[in-house]
């Protein structure tokens, strides 16, 4: 298993669950990420394939038809 990435801040928005992300346009989801603090967004397509090392600071988008269907942090 790939270790776990360095500490780094938290985003601001952490007290928000990702969930709050689902049902929103995907490019104003990687804005709101972003302007919240969180380093890095990755943009998947429904079942693709990923790796599976945790990134802090990293906020996965499932996207289908340009809206965020799922999210998670790493």
């Amino acid at each position: 298993m790939a270790p776990e990435s360095a500490p780094q801040d938290t985003p601001r928005d952490e007290p928000e669950s990702p969930e709050s992300y689902v049902g929103l346009d995907a490019a104003a989801a990687e804005r709101r990420a972003y302007d919240h603090g969180w380093t890095t967004v990755r943009r998947l397509a429904p079942d693709a394939i990923v790796t599976m090392e945790f990134l802090t600071g990293r906020l996965n988008f499932t996207v289908e038809d340009g809206s965020v269907v799922r999210c998670w942090k790493g």
